[in-house]
């Protein structure tokens, strides 16, 4: 039965219709292309700029190089370089896929938009990726060329890389830059169902999977990042502490470029450069994971952070992961003028579908916010998928037009997150209260979440195996103030075994990336399995929990 919208009842307070056991954004909506209509990520975002850059020397800015790129010069850089990639040797053309395996820079968002205007799929990755992780992105994507950095360059070497790879901080790539179109090149059309990035996620399975988000998806989540943009006398300066090669990074960059907001980046986190950075730049909104906020209220960093002049701050977003209720206190009191806003989201869902927006929404404790516009919701019991009211707890359901494409390759599982009507079951457990406010309790996911970074169990428990002294092995999540979890590794030695910590978490490290690596090792005589064979894990977790509380 189709219920019409003359007949949905949505609660005016929390968007709650009663009749579908959906819940409706509580935002104005906002109007998106047709979507027939030929139109890429890039003409979205510079037709935007070329409306709404109205502040003098706005700019992309690297915090660790000084380099500064003007938005007066963002359009041309990107048709130039767009002009130089199609040419030979490269000849990139739509239905590509370019991998990008580059620390944050300045140079960054100019060949993503031009990659984007071509429609070529660009598929980011951590350049601190082990080579084994590194392999298996390759073997999804595909990509015709990687871009790197001198650095990163060396583990394409390494992994066997066949295809070109341009080096993005060489004076090779600046020529490209600069080197003006001859005017003969027709306009590449890309269509708004294409895809526009490959990004990597991985579930409670260990398998990495490469989420395809497409034109539109990324159009949808800008024109909704609208809502709450005041006109203001000041300038809005961001700095982002979060990488590019996450879908946080990526969707506030090419955001900031289509907002004409100045932008400052760094290549790699570092307290003292970004307390530098805000004093230098003048910031005005930090973009930051729970790591972050965790340093700023730490002990440890008092004195770095009161030589700081904080005057400028007004706003400090943080993903990835949530706080917790104590650092969220913490930081109130250490900052009383400075905002702390938290969002959800997926790289399922092209990055953010609740935030919070203005002074009442922040002052409401423990939120990830409200639903952003075209986004509708469902709180599912678990165990019957019936929708539930205001103030219950089930898994969260989502849908809208930031919804991925799918899995690379992969359509059985594709299936298994989306169903046919559009909605994509996030795992996680959730409610809403009477006033529209989301909150996460729990994840019914088993990730473990270390510094807003996903690191699956799965995967570590599956390097643990190939270890001819270990038998059974399981991984959890431990909690920890500064990182939120860490992965603790139990581990049952094969007998005779006098395998250690150390050489445990050694062997582990050396095929993994440096957030994934096990923190903690406890060696027991069996896993605690169900009678299907999964493991117990909050059994483990108990038993991880209960030998602090016996030392405290």
């Amino acid at each position: 039965m189709t219920i019409s919208n003359s007949e949905l009842s949505i609660n005016s307070q929390n968007g709650f219709c009663s009749k579908t056991q959906i819940y409706h954004s509580l935002r104005p909506p906002y109007p998106l292309p047709p979507q027939s209509t030929p139109f890429s990520i890039t003409d979205f975002i510079l037709s935007l700029l070329k409306t709404t850059t109205t502040t003098t020397g706005a700019s992309i800015i690297d915090a660790t190089t000084r380099r500064f790129i003007p938005y007066s010069d963002v359009p041309l850089l990107v048709r130039n370089l767009a002009a130089s990639l199609r040419q030979p040797p490269l000849s990139l053309s739509n239905g590509a896929c370019a991998f990008v395996i580059c620390p944050n820079s300045a140079n960054l968002p100019i060949l993503h938009l031009s990659l984007f205007s071509l429609g070529v799929a660009v598929s980011p990755s951590n350049p601190a990726s082990s080579i084994q992780e590194i392999s298996r992105q390759l073997r999804l994507c595909k990509p015709a060329v990687a871009f790197a950095t001198a650095e990163s360059a060396n583990k394409l070497l390494e992994v066997g890389f066949p295809n070109p790879v341009v080096v993005i901080d060489s004076n090779e790539f600046e020529s490209m830059m600069r080197t003006k179109p001859n005017g003969s090149e027709t306009k590449i059309e890309v269509l708004q169902s294409d895809t526009a990035a490959i990004l990597y996620s991985s579930g409670t399975t260990g398998k990495i999977k490469g989420v395809k988000l497409t034109h539109r998806n990324m159009i949808s989540t800008i024109a909704g990042a609208n809502f709450g943009r005041q006109d203001r006398s000041s300038p809005v300066v961001y700095l982002l502490t979060v990488p590019y090669f996450h879908i946080y990074g990526l969707g506030l960059c090419m955001r900031l470029v289509a907002f004409g907001e100045s932008l400052v980046s760094m290549a790699r986190f570092d307290l003292r450069l970004m307390l530098k950075s805000i004093e230098e730049f003048s910031v005005t909104n930090l973009a930051s994971a729970p790591p972050v906020v965790v340093g700023l209220v730490d002990g440890d960093n008092e004195h770095l952070v009161n030589q700081t002049n904080w005057s400028s701050l007004e706003t400090v977003l943080c993903g990835g992961a949530s706080l917790t209720m104590a650092v969220i206190d913490k930081f109130k009191k250490r900052f009383p003028t400075v905002s702390l806003l938290q969002s959800y989201g997926l790289t399922e869902t092209t990055g953010g579908v609740s935030r919070i927006v203005g002074p009442y929404e922040s002052t409401i404790a423990g939120t990830v916010g409200r639903l952003i516009a075209r986004c509708q919701a469902k709180i599912v019991d678990p165990n019957t998928a019936i929708g539930l009211p205001p103030m219950s707890h089930g898994e969260l359901w989502l849908r809208g037009p930031f919804i991925m494409k799918g899995y690379v390759d992969d359509k059985e599982v594709t299936d298994t997150m989306v169903d046919s009507d559009g909605w994509l079951r996030t795992g996680d457990l959730c409610y809403f209260d009477n006033e529209g406010f989301l909150f996460i309790v729990d994840r019914l996911k088993e990730l473990i979440k270390y510094k807003g970074y996903q690191v699956p169990p799965a995967e570590l428990e599956h390097i643990l195996h190939t270890h001819p002294d270990i038998t059974e092995a399981a991984v959890i999540p431990y909690p920890d103030e500064k990182a939120g979890q860490v992965p603790m590794g139990f581990v049952v030695r094969r007998k005779g075994s006098t395998i250690n910590e150390t050489q445990v978490k050694d062997f582990v490290a050396k095929q993994v990336a440096p957030y994934k690596k096990l923190r903690r090792v406890r060696f027991i005589d069996s896993i605690p399995k169900n009678a299907p064979g999964k493991v117990l894990r909050k059994e483990l977790i108990k038993m991880a929990l209960s030998d602090v509380t016996s030392k405290l």
